[in-house]
């Protein structure tokens, strides 16, 4: 499964507003500041930001000074969250609602013979980015612990 650039550049966003949110104490972030530094299109912030304030991850001050700001404290804000707000979706089928109303990707409706694992996977995915906040990616959580040589 491949997690395309909606979800992966709403991340790197939301990661670049928490910490640069928690320098200018909690003043607002101006999306052109984050599209620079994350080299992302600001045009593309923009969609993605109004889907994280619609989802209310997100919220925005407008005026001199204006940006956006995280609505929860980055301790709080789940990867997932930011993942399922900007409408990517967590799947590892292709398997979907056929005319028939029945889930599956074979004719019929039927189930493919590998969906449950792949089902389960994207269940396993989504279950790893709902246990890591923000703040887990900001404070390196995440990094793999060094192997000791034997």
């Amino acid at each position: 499964m491949r997690l395309s650039t909606k979800g992966r550049y709403a991340v790197m966003a939301m990661t670049d507003l928490a910490r640069k949110q928690d320098e200018a104490e909690g003043r607002a972030v101006a999306l052109a500041e984050i599209a620079a530094r994350q080299q992302i299109s600001l045009s593309y912030l923009e969609q993605l930001f109004a889907r994280l304030r619609r989802k209310g991850l997100v919220v925005s001050a407008r005026g001199p000074g204006g940006g956006y700001r995280l609505a929860a404290d980055a301790r709080a804000t789940r990867i997932s969250d930011i993942v399922m707000a900007v409408d990517e979706p967590l799947r590892a089928t292709r398997c979907g609602v056929g005319k028939s109303g029945h889930k599956g990707c074979m004719a019929g409706g039927a189930k493919c013979l590998t969906h449950d694992l792949w089902e389960e996977m994207g269940r396993q995915i989504h279950s790893y980015l709902a246990s890591v906040t923000v703040a887990d990616v900001l404070e390196g959580r995440l990094r793999p612990e060094e192997k000791v040589a034997a």
